[in-house]
C-alpha cells in the first residue's frame, strides 16, 4: 500500500545556562527536574521502541548551552545527589501517609502510600538508567541513538538569541557559528537542521533598532547565515507560510502574556494572501535574488499543534492525567490528577495511575488518525509526497505532561505500525523529496501575534539597551584585538564573547514577560551585563600596557570558574570579516518564484 505522507515529530530541547546560578526555586532544579522527567523518560521510550525493532525517526535539536550543561561534572554530581534527595522525600512521603490516615479511610490511606512508594521507584529506577545504561551521559545516549539512525540532532543558536533582535550581524553569525562547532565537538559530526531560537525568523530588509535610536540600514535573512554554515533547514509556524495571525504556543500555559497578546492585536492587520500555500510541504527560503543558496523551511501543522500544545483543548488538560501544579511539601512530589482546569488546587482529586495507560493509548491513537486525516485531505494540496510536522518543546512531555514520554512512545509506534504512514526525520524527508517551491517568507515567530512582541515590549526594552551596546563592543574588541600576541587577552577575550552570548539569550526576555521568573531573569541580564564590562575593562587595560588591579583579577577569575562553557569559542567569529558589504544594492524578493 503506497504511503500517503509522512510525519516528523521534532523536539525543541533547551534550558538557560544555570550551572553555578542558583539552584531553586530557579537555576540547577529547572535542569534536574528537566533531565529527570523528560530527558532520561525520553530515551527510555525510544530505547524501548528500538528494542521492539521500531525506528523512532524524531528529529530533536539539544541547543548548544543544554549540551554543555548536561555534559559538565558538576550537573552529573548534583544530579544523582536530586535524585537521591527525591528518593529519600518519596520515603518520608510513606512514613507521612502512614502517621496521618485520612480519617476512617484505609482504602484513600493505601493509594497514598502506593504513590509514594510509586515516586520511590520511579526515581531510583531513573538513578539506576543513569549510572547505569547510560553512564552518566545523556547526550551520549542521544548521540548513539542517531549514530545508530534512529533518531536526528539538529542544533540550535548557541545560547538561544533571539535573531531577529540582534543588532550586529556579526553576533548572528557568532551564535550560529557557535552551534555548529559545539555540535560537531558533542556529536562528531556537522549538523544538518537547525531550530531557530522561537521559530523566529527574519527576511532581508531594511532594519533599524527597535529603540530607535538609529538609520535604518540593509540586513541579510537569516537563511543567508544557515547556509554559511551548511545548515539545510529550519521550522517556521504555519502563519509565515499561510498569512494570518498566530496565537502563539505559549498563550494558555503563562497567564501574564495576554497582556502582551491584546497589546500586539490592537495594531495588528492580517497580510493580504497573494497565493495559496500548503504547511504539509517544505519551502526553499530566499528574501533577496542575489542569495543562490538552498535552504528550506518545514511548517509547524496547526491542527496537531494545538491538540498538544493547549492544557485546557488538548491531550495534557485530561482530568485523569497527573497535575503539575499541586504538589505535596516539602519533597514537591505530585500525588493529585489534573480533575479539570476549572477547579482550584485544592479541589484537585488524587491520581489513579490504574486509569492512566488507558487514556494515553485513546490520546496516541487520536493523535495517530489525526495525522491520517490531514494526510488524506488538506495533504492532498502539497506538492510531491504531504508531511505533518509537529514542533514542541521537549520539556512539555514528562515535565508538563507527566505521561507524554509514554504517549510518544505509542504515537511512534502506531505510526509505524500503518502501512500508509512513515515517519521521518528533517533529513531523511529532503533527501526523499525534492524541494523547488522558492518563497519569501515574511518576518515572525511562534509567540503570540507570530511576532517579537513577547520579547521586545516595554517590560524587556530595558534589556535590549543593555545588549546593544555589549554587541557593538564586542564587534570592535573582537577587529582589534583577536589576533593580540599576549595570551592574557586572548584569554579574556574569550571570556567577553561568552558573557556575551549568555546576555543575549532569549530566555531572559521571556520569562520577565511570563513572570515565571521575572526577578531571576532580571538578575541575571544585569549580572552578565556588568561581567562584561569588567572584563572590557580588563582587556583595555591589558592591551594599553598597564597591570589590572588584584580586585579585578579576582573578579575575572570568579567569571571565568563560574561560567565554564564553550571552551571552543574564537572571538575572531565576531570581526565580520567574511560577511559580505553588497546588502545595500540588494532588493529583496516581493514574489514567489519557482525553480525549474
Amino acid at each position: 500500500m503506497p504511503n500517503i505522507g509522512a510525519f516528523s515529530l521534532v523536539l525543541h530541547s533547551h534550558l538557560p545556562y544555570v550551572i553555578s546560578h542558583g539552584k531553586w526555586p530557579h537555576g540547577m532544579d529547572w535542569l534536574n527536574e528537566a533531565a529527570s522527567e523528560t530527558y532520561l523518560p525520553l530515551l527510555r521510550s525510544f530505547d524501548q521502541l528500538v528494542a521492539e525493532g521500531i525506528s523512532p525517526k524524531v528529529t530533536i535539536d539539544i541547543t548548544p548551552v543544554l549540551c554543555e550543561m548536561l555534559a559538565d561534572p558538576v550537573f552529573k554530581e548534583e544530579f544523582i545527589a536530586y535524585l537521591n534527595i527525591k528518593i529519600e522525600a518519596a520515603r518520608l512521603d510513606v512514613h507521612w501517609f502512614e502517621s496521618n490516615p485520612p480519617e476512617g479511610d484505609q482504602e484513600a490511606q493505601e493509594h497514598m502510600i502506593r504513590l509514594a512508594r510509586n515516586w520511590e521507584r520511579f526515581y531510583m529506577d531513573l538513578l539506576d538508567d543513569f549510572r547505569g545504561r547510560y553512564n552518566q551521559d545523556i547526550v551520549g545516549a542521544f548521540r548513539r541513538l542517531q549514530d545508530d539512525g534512529h533518531l536526528e540532532v539538529i542544533t540550535c543558536a548557541a545560547t538561544h538569541g533571539y535573531l531577529p533582535l540582534l543588532y550586529e550581524d556579526a553576533c548572528i553569525d557568532a551564535q550560529i557559528r557557535m552551534a555548529v562547532e559545539n555540535y560537531k565537538r558533542h556529536f562528531g559530526r556537522p549538523p544538518r537542521g537547525i531550530w531557530l531560537p522561537e521559530s523566529a525568523y527574519r527576511p532581508m530588509r531594511e532594519w533599524s533598532s527597535p529603540l530607535g535610536n538609529d538609520e535604518p540600514r540593509a540586513r541579510r535573512g537569516l537563511e543567508e547565515f544557515l547556509d554559511r554554515h551548511g545548515l539545510r533547514y529550519f521550522y517556521v509556524d504555519s502563519h509565515l507560510i499561510a498569512g494570518g495571525k498566530a496565537m502563539g504556543v505559549y498563550l494558555e500555559r503563562f497567564e501574564a502574556l495576554k497582556k502582551y497578546w491584546h497589546e500586539f492585536s490592537r495594531g495588528y492587520s492580517e497580510p493580504a494572501d497573494e497565493f495559496k500555500r500548503s504547511p504539509y510541504q517544505t519551502y526553499l527560503v530566499r528574501s533577496r535574488d542575489e542569495f543562490m543558496g538552498r535552504v528550506s523551511a518545514f511548517v509547524r501543522d496547526p491542527k496537531t499543534g494545538l491538540q498538544v500544545w493547549s492544557g485546557e483543548h488538548g491531550y495534557p488538560g485530561d482530568g485523569n492525567y497527573l497535575d503539575f501544579h499541586r504538589k505535596h511539601w516539602p519533597g514537591g512530589l505530585r500525588y493529585w490528577r489534573v480533575t479539570s482546569t476549572k477547579v482550584g488546587l485544592g479541589e484537585k482529586e488524587v491520581y489513579n495511575p490504574d486509569i492512566v495507560e488507558s487514556r494515553v493509548q485513546e490520546n496516541a491513537g487520536h493523535f495517530k488518525e489525526m495525522i491520517r486525516q490531514i494526510l488524506l485531505h488538506e495533504g492532498q494540496e502539497a506538492e510531491g509526497l504531504p508531511i505533518v510536522c509537529a514542533p514542541y518543546d521537549t520539556e512539555l512531555f514528562g515535565h508538563w505532561w507527566f505521561e507524554g514520554p509514554q504517549w510518544i512512545y505509542h504515537v511512534l509506534k502506531w505510526v509505524n505500525q500503518d502501512p500508509e504512514l512513515e515517519a521521518m526525520t528533517g533529513s531523511e524527508y529532503l533527501e526523499q523529496v525534492s524541494t523547488h517551491r522558492v518563497v519569501s517568507l515574511p518576518e515572525g515567530s511562534w509567540g503570540e501575534g507570530g511576532f517579537h512582541h513577547i520579547w521586545f515590549n516595554k517590560d524587556t526594552e530595558w534589556t535590549w539597551e543593555l545588549i546593544y551596546p555589549a554587541e557593538r563592543k564586542m564587534v570592535e574588541a573582537a577587529r582589534q584585538w583577536s589576533r593580540h600576541s599576549d595570551g592574557r587577552v586572548q584569554e579574556a577575550l574569550r571570556q567577553l564573547a561568552v558573557e556575551l552570548l549568555l546576555l543575549e539569550s532569549s530566555d531572559w526576555q521571556f520569562l520577565i514577560s511570563t513572570v515565571a521568573a521575572r526577578d531571576y531573569a532580571e538578575t541575571r541580564v544585569i549580572k552578565h551585563n556588568y561581567d562584561f564590562w569588567r572584563i572590557y575593562e580588563l582587556l583595555e587595560k591589558l592591551t594599553n600596557g598597564e597591570e589590572p588591579d588584584q580586585e579585578a583579577w579576582a573578579h575575572y577569575a570568579l567569571v571565568r570558574q563560574r561560567d565554564t562553557l564553550f571552551p571552543q569559542v574564537d572571538p575572531s567569529w565576531w570581526t565580520g570579516a567574511d560577511l559580505s558589504p553588497d546588502l545595500q544594492k540588494a532588493l529583496p524578493l516581493t514574489t514567489e518564484t519557482v525553480e525549474s
